[in-house]
């Protein structure tokens, strides 16, 4: 039976045919893998997710975790599904050898792991969120809090979240109030509050490592205004004793569960820091080990705030990829009507999928989830190159594009993938808004992406407004670079020279218009739009996707035959359709149009 979590031969020509994984292995750090290896990593992937993941996907929606005051109960099977994920090593798939793991591929790693987020988002989320937890210690940690927190993490003993947000503040993390004072022993007290924390309270492992910013006061007592007063701490929830033995209780404590629309599997918590009910040590305060420098604390966790961005767009792309299978199969098993030149009302009805409407909505999901996973999937080869390619010149490249491209895998996926999930919806009919059928969960869930780790506008602010620009431009210019590579040998190819030419055209012109914008003046004017920048850059980028995947596409015959041109299918729907939407969004962009930026409170 096809998976309806991910088309797995979809899977494997993004890997082996375009991203070329079997060639990692020629790295040192990858030279005990091979293909079967992989094949084998992804294999178990699958199994998982499907056998424990996904079957309680609907009740953990339906149950939601509950708190009766004390506890938070969450369904048996969330557990059970955790237990086999972190007993089969998957926490530390990609981990060094002597941290336990496996020394998987970036790459290879996400390509499995999106089995999950497509199987159970609500679920998966309390392993990803710990994947990331420590993977920011591994690189800021003293190696006492890498043999602490670290080690029990990869496990599977002890979870991990990432605190960010205060009701106060939202988003906007110069405001944070949440106050760290140092102790003699050199540790920390903390006292604040943390909203919007993820798997921030359960019973699911021994223990919760949380990673709280924080703001340490300078000699006056008071907090320093801004981002540069920031630092980072671990706060666990009980704390560990010297021989790694459970300690007693930290000062931390669940004030109350947020109930979302989506990804209501995972708890999502309201945590109350140093308000006394709980006293280590015998005095209030939730007691914090500092992460790296004091007030460096912003950078450090900017680490998992990127990790975190383009895990979110994984999601993204994998909730709408396993909305798009839903929506096939059941075109493919509905009938209803008959074609339009067909008059005859006792002839047997057609099924949907023949209906040419149908055919479109199907075949824009197919477009912007298999771009949207490609994306994902490059940027992760990304990583992979970042940490192993042998000359510091190649490496800084991969830096650069994966600065750039950050923004677009967190929000391009977030926009586009939620848009098959509504046309998923669609393709059910009257179905499709009824709890019986999994596509309305899959739209509900994936709503929250826009939102999760930086809003849409936000991801636009970083792109125009740092990302293009830094080093003076070079991030921008490494991706130009990669794309005019792709640009050369396209128009080579007569099927695709046409697409090449838009393509081009269409990166020439968004060259263009930022420089117009950056000639404004005024950064209110430049940035007032950068949501629409956001969204034509995005567009352009995942065109470029489409590209490189059409080219292994043409002249390929044989039993594959239909699976390749679906792909040219999708590539030729991706540019008829959706990349001229780019054009009009420059057109705006380069008027430097101030419609919104004038507008004020008292007209709305």
């Amino acid at each position: 039976m096809q998976s309806k979590i991910i088309s797995r031969r979809d899977l494997e020509f993004v890997l082996y045919e375009w991203l070329n994984a079997e060639a990692l292995t020629q790295r040192s750090r990858y030279s005990d893998h091979s293909r079967e290896t992989f094949n084998a990593a992804l294999d178990t992937c699958e199994q998982i997710a499907t056998d424990l993941f996904e079957p309680h996907n609907k009740k953990n929606d339906q149950e939601e975790p509950h708190f009766d005051g004390e506890t938070v109960h969450i369904i048996p099977e969330v557990k059970t599904a955790l237990k086999a994920f972190c007993e089969s090593g998957l926490m530390a798939a990609g981990q060094d050898y002597d941290m336990g793991g496996m020394q998987l591929p970036v790459l290879i790693e996400k390509a499995g792991l999106a089995y999950f987020k497509g199987a159970n988002v609500g679920t998966s989320s309390y392993p990803f969120l710990t994947i990331g937890n420590a993977n920011t210690l591994l690189k800021c940690g003293t190696p006492e809090q890498i043999n602490t927190f670290v080690k029990p993490m990869l496990e599977g003993r002890f979870f991990g979240t990432m605190c960010l947000s205060e009701p106060q503040a939202g988003s906007s993390l110069s405001d944070i109030t949440t106050r760290a004072e140092p102790q003699e022993d050199g540790t920390y007290r903390l006292k604040g509050n943390k909203m919007w924390i993820s798997a921030g309270e359960h019973e699911l492992s021994e223990n919760i490592v949380h990673l709280v910013l924080a703001k340490v006061p300078g000699p006056d007592g008071k907090l320093i205004p801004g981002v540069k007063g920031i630092s980072l701490f671990i706060v666990p929830k009980k704390l560990v004793n010297q021989d790694g033995s459970i300690g007693e209780r930290n000062d931390v404590v669940l004030a109350g569960l947020n109930h979302k629309m989506g990804y209501r599997g995972t708890t999502n918590c309201l945590l109350n820091f140093g308000e006394g009910k709980f006293k280590p040590q015998g005095k209030p305060g939730a007691i914090g080990y500092l992460v790296g420098e004091v007030h460096k604390g912003l950078a450090n966790m900017f680490h998992m705030m990127n990790e975190a961005r383009i895990g979110v767009g994984l999601g993204a792309v994998m909730l709408g990829y396993t909305g798009y299978l839903h929506s096939l199969e059941y075109a493919r098993e509905r009938p209803q009507g008959r074609h339009p030149g067909a008059k005859d009302p006792a002839q047997p009805q057609i099924p949907i999928i023949q209906h040419t409407d149908v055919k479109r909505m199907l075949l824009a999901q197919k477009a912007y989830v298999e771009g949207g996973l490609a994306l994902n999937l490059y940027c992760a080869r990304l990583v992979d190159d970042e940490r192993t390619l042998e000359s510091p010149e190649e490496r800084k490249h991969a830096t650069l594009l994966l600065d750039i491209l950050t923004p677009i895998a967190k929000s391009w996926p977030s926009q586009w993938c939620l848009e098959a999930n509504s046309l998923a919806i669609q393709i059910h009919g009257g179905y499709g808004y009824t709890r019986e059928y999994n596509v309305e969960q899959f739209y509900r869930d994936n709503r929250l992406n826009p939102i999760h780790e930086g809003t849409h506008g936000i991801q636009g602010l970083d792109l125009l407004g740092r990302k293009v620009s830094m080093q003076n431009g070079a991030a921008f210019e490494a991706l130009v670079t990669e794309v005019r590579k792709t640009l050369s040998k396209a128009s080579e190819v007569q099927e695709l020279a046409g697409y090449a030419k838009s393509l081009g055209d269409a990166w020439q012109r968004i060259g263009a218009v930022t420089r117009t914008l950056y000639a404004a003046g005024d950064m209110n004017k430049t940035l007032a739009n950068a949501s629409v920048y956001l969204e034509a850059f995005g567009h352009a980028v995942v065109a470029w996707m489409w590209l490189q995947q059409a080219m292994l596409a043409v002249g390929k015959s044989g039993h594959d035959a239909d699976f390749y041109q679906g792909k040219l299918q999708a590539c030729a729907y991706f540019f008829k359709w959706e990349l001229p939407k780019v054009q009009p969004q420059l057109d705006l962009l380069e008027s430097i149009d101030t419609t919104t930026l004038d507008m004020r409170d008292a007209w709305f």
